[in-house]
């Protein structure tokens, strides 16, 4: 599992302000520690490949296998017959890890520490987070505090994960469970669980199952 922070936080040491980041593409390099490689797949993958259109629209039997290309070359790891959709996000993507099998639908945004295991299914909309924002200080604004240590998700084979599902940091999705459409997914699900709701519940198991 990947738990080290994606990039080294400046702070001020009298302070403890974080310090705001150059929105310029070296300075994105040098603070995510990508290669110049990575760098050039992203820049092609954000400015072109992401807007491009998906099968079955004119283009698209050119511009999915297109899109794909770019992700795998940024993923750390990823396995066979991937689908990235249009305006699919993942930052950097610099330790997301998929398995076999996998479609990814349109305006997903996935938390680029992720772990997608093989054969998982995405409806459009799902948002995947693995960091947030501290806020313990009131004596100045929060955007100053700095980001809380990443926990990413991991998602285990055979998941069905609906439209606009959230899955917040630090969740495990267990293998064959269902994750029904607008779920606010909080704590782990476990195998074979079909949940629902906000925040999201178990309503029922896909088959018996012994459970803890």
């Amino acid at each position: 599992m990947i738990a080290e922070p994606l990039f080294e936080e400046k702070r001020d040491e009298k302070t403890g302000r974080v310090k705001t980041y150059r929105d310029n593409p070296l300075y994105f390099l040098k603070r995510t520690n990508i290669s110049w490689y990575k760098g050039i797949c992203l820049y092609f993958y954000y400015s072109l490949a992401i807007w491009l259109p998906d099968p079955p629209r004119p283009l698209g039997v050119i511009a999915q296998p297109l899109r794909t290309f770019f992700a795998r070359k940024i993923f750390l790891r990823s396995g066979r017959d991937l689908k990235i959709s249009r305006n699919v996000r993942f930052g950097s993507g610099r330790h997301v890890v998929v398995g076999d099998y996998v479609g990814i639908n349109e305006n997903c945004w996935i938390g680029n520490d992720t772990v997608i295991g093989n054969d998982v299914m995405f409806g459009p909309e799902v948002t995947i987070l693995s960091g947030g924002h501290n806020f313990s200080r009131t004596d100045i604004p929060m955007r100053e505090q700095g980001a809380t240590p990443r926990k990413p998700v991991v998602i285990g084979d055979d998941v069905w994960i609906g439209t606009r599902v959230t899955i917040l940091p630090g969740v495990k999705i267990g293998s064959h469970s269902i994750l029904a459409a607008g779920s606010i997914v909080t704590k782990d699900v476990p195998e074979w669980a079909i949940v629902a709701g906000n925040p999201a519940v178990i309503k029922k198991y896909r088959k018996n199952v012994e459970h803890v």
